[in-house]
C-alpha cells in the first residue's frame, strides 16, 4: 500500500477490529480502548476543534511500539503517538486528522539511568517534569532539570519533540539532548548518534555521532516515534537570584530589550529571559472579571489601567534568573543594573533571603492591601525559584483559564488540564530578531487583529537564544460561546498569516495550522516529503503532522 486510503486510516471496520484485536494481543486488552467516552476524552482540545480518534492504545515499551506499528502498516491504519497528551494550545492529545489510532506512550515512564557525574538522564516519553524532579531530589543528586511553565504532569520528550523551551541555562532543550531511540514505520529500532554502536561509551554525551546527524528529523515531524533519549542535566548552582524588571509604558520596552541583548550575547545572562505584557500578569493571578465586564471578551482600557495600578504592574515585565557562584551572581546583578540604567525599566532582584523577609513582612501586614500584594509577590517569587531549580509549578497554567466560565477550578493547580477543563486557548508563536524594534513591530501587527476581533492580546517574548526572540501570542476565549470561539479562530488565522507575510515565521504550530506551512510550495517541504516517503511509504505515522501536503485534506 503506497498511501493510506484517503489518509483517514484506510481500513474498513472489519479491518480495524482485526487490527485492534491484534494490538490487544500485544499490549493487553485493558490497554486498547475504543469506547465512546475514551474517544471523546481524547478529542477535547483548547482549540475547539475536536478530532476523534478511532481508538486508544497504550504500549509499555519500545518493542510493543514496534509491534503495533507493524500491525498498523499491515492493516492500513494510521497511528498518532502522544507522550502524555498535554500539548495545550497547539493540539493537546488530538491527532491532526480524524481516523487515527492514538498511541498513548504515558505508560512508558521509566527513568532508565541517571549519571550524577556526567549530569545526564536517559528517559522514556511518559516521564514528566514532576517525576524527574522528584527522582533527582529523592536521591540527593546535585542536579537540576530544565523546567517549563506547562505544569508538573507534562512530558519532557513530548516538549522536546515540539522543540519547546524552558527557563534555565538549559532552556533551549533540544540543544541538551543526545542519543535517541526511534521506532520507524517499518518497526525497526533506530539508535541515533553513537547509540547504534553497541560498544559506544558516549552515546548520551556527544549528540552528533559520526555520519549524518539524524536527530532533528524526528522533531516536529512524523518520521518516527521517539521512545527514549538522553537529556542533559544542570549541575546545581551555588547561588540563584531572580530578577524582575517592570517597564511602565509600552513603547519603553524596546530600549530594555536592546540593553539586555549584549548581556545575553556575552553570556552574562545564561538563562532564557521572558518578557510578558500586563495581560500575562493579570491572567496569572485570576480570571476575566465577568462581573465588571459582562459583555465582550476585552478589558476596558480604564479597568486595565486600574488593575495595573492596584497590582503594581507595568505595561511589560521582564523575568530572568542569574546562576553561578555568589561572586558570579553579584557581578551579573551589577551588569544588569548598569545595562538598564539608561532605560525606564525598574529592576528588583529576588533571593531566597529576600523572599523570607518578604514573607515575614506580609504576615505583619496581615490582610491589608499592602499585605495581600506582598503575599502575591512572595508566592510568585517562590514559584519562580522552584522552576529555576527544575521543580515544576502548575500555577503558571492559570492563564489558560482566563476566559473559562467558572474561572480557575478550586482544586487548581492540582492535576490542572486546560483541555479537559474546557479552556479556550490558541497560540501563534513567531520567531523574530532579538531587537526591540522587531518586538514592537510584531506586537503592533498582532494588536490590529486582536482589536478587530475583540480580544485582549496576551503577549510573551522569550530570549530563546542569544540572537532571537520567541513570541507566544495568545488568544484566550470562551469555548462555551460559539460566536467567540469562531472569532478566536479567525483572529488566530489572521495573525498567523500576517506574521508569515511579514517574515516572522512561527517556531511551532498547532494541529489546526499545519496545512498552512507551505504557502510557496518550496523545495524544503518537497525534500521533507521525499524523506517521509522513503521512511514511511504507507503514510501510517501521524499523517498531517508537520506535513502540509497532507494536512489540508484533514482539516
Amino acid at each position: 500500500m503506497s498511501r493510506l486510503n484517503d489518509l483517514h486510516g484506510g481500513a474498513d471496520s472489519t479491518g480495524l477490529d482485526a487490527a485492534l484485536a491484534a494490538m490487544a494481543a500485544v499490549v493487553g486488552a485493558a490497554n486498547v480502548l475504543a469506547d465512546g467516552a475514551t474517544r471523546e476524552r481524547y478529542a477535547r482540545s483548547t482549540a475547539a476543534r475536536p478530532v476523534h480518534p478511532l481508538a486508544l492504545v497504550r504500549p509499555a515499551n519500545a518493542d510493543e511500539v514496534a509491534q503495533l506499528v507493524k500491525i498498523a502498516a499491515g492493516a492500513g491504519v494510521a497511528v498518532y503517538p502522544i507522550s502524555t497528551g498535554k500539548n495545550w494550545g497547539y493540539g493537546d492529545a488530538c491527532a491532526v486528522g480524524a481516523g487515527q489510532v492514538i498511541l498513548d506512550l504515558s505508560r512508558m515512564n521509566r527513568i532508565i539511568h541517571v549519571d550524577p557525574e556526567l549530569a545526564y538522564a536517559v528517559i522514556e516519553p511518559g516521564v514528566t517534569q514532576r517525576q524527574l524532579s522528584d527522582h533527582l531530589l529523592q536521591r540527593g543528586y546535585p542536579l537540576w532539570a530544565d523546567c517549563t511553565g506547562a505544569g508538573p504532569d507534562t512530558s519532557y520528550i513530548g516538549n522536546i519533540m515540539e522543540r519547546g523551551f524552558g527557563h534555565s541555562p538549559y532552556g533551549n532543550r533540544l540543544q541538551h539532548v543526545a542519543g535517541m531511540q526511534v521506532v520507524l514505520a517499518s518497526g525497526e529500532l533506530l539508535e541515533t548518534g553513537f547509540g547504534h554502536y553497541r560498544q559506544a561509551r558516549a552515546a548520551h554525551l556527544f549528540p552528533y555521532g559520526v555520519g549524518p546527524f539524524l536527530d532533528g528529523l524526528f522533531t516536529q515531524s512524523n518520521m518516527g516515534i521517539v521512545t527514549r533519549l538522553g537529556i542533559w542535566l544542570m549541575p546545581q548552582a551555588e547561588c540563584v537570584n531572580h530578577f524582575l524588571c517592570s517597564v511602565p509604558a509600552h513603547a519603553d520596552i524596546a530600549d530594555v530589550v536592546d540593553a539586555l541583548r549584549p548581556l545575553r550575547l556575552d553570556g552574562t545572562l545564561r538563562s532564557i529571559l521572558h518578557i510578558g505584557n500586563d495581560m500575562r500578569v493579570f491572567s496569572g493571578s485570576g480570571a476575566f472579571p465577568r462581573a465588571a465586564v459582562p459583555q465582550g471578551a476585552r478589558l476596558p482600557e480604564a479597568l486595565r489601567q486600574q488593575m495595573r495600578a492596584k497590582g503594581g504592574v507595568g505595561a511589560w515585565t521582564v523575568s530572568g534568573a542569574l546562576y553561578g557562584s555568589h561572586a558570579q551572581v553579584a557581578a551579573a546583578r551589577a551588569a544588569v543594573r548598569r545595562a538598564l540604567r539608561g532605560t525606564k525599566g525598574r529592576t528588583r532582584f529576588v533571593s531566597e533571603r529576600s523572599l523570607r523577609a518578604g514573607a515575614f513582612a506580609a504576615r505583619l501586614l496581615g490582610n491589608t492591601e499592602a499585605g495581600k500584594r506582598l503575599r502575591t509577590r512572595v508566592a510568585l517569587g517562590e514559584s519562580l525559584f522552584a522552576m529555576n531549580r527544575g521543580v515544576p509549578d502548575g500555577r503558571f497554567l492559570s492563564g489558560a483559564y482566563w476566559r473559562r466560565r467558572g474561572g480557575v477550578p478550586v482544586t487548581f493547580p492540582v492535576q490542572a488540564n486546560p483541555a479537559q477543563d474546557n479552556c479556550g486557548l490558541l497560540w501563534v508563536s513567531p520567531v523574530l530578531p532579538l531587537r526591540g524594534a522587531d518586538m514592537l513591530a510584531v506586537h503592533e501587527l498582532a494588536r490590529a487583529s486582536f482589536d478587530k476581533y475583540g480580544f485582549d492580546l496576551f503577549a510573551t517574548f522569550s530570549m530563546i537564544n542569544e540572537r532571537a526572540l520567541g513570541g507566544v501570542l495568545t488568544v484566550a476565549y470562551d469555548k462555551d460561546d460559539p460566536d467567540e470561539a469562531a472569532r478566536a479562530r479567525a483572529c488566530h488565522d489572521e495573525v498567523f498569516a500576517t506574521m508569515f507575510e511579514a517574515g516572522y515565521i512561527p517556531y511551532r504550530v498547532g494541529n489546526h495550522a499545519m496545512g498552512r506551512l507551505d504557502p510557496q510550495g518550496d523545495s524544503y517541504w518537497r525534500t521533507v516529503g521525499a524523506i517521509k516517503a522513503a521512511l514511511d511509504p504507507a503514510g501510517i505515522l501521524a499523517p498531517g503532522r508537520y506535513q502540509p501536503d497532507v494536512a489540508p485534506g484533514l482539516i
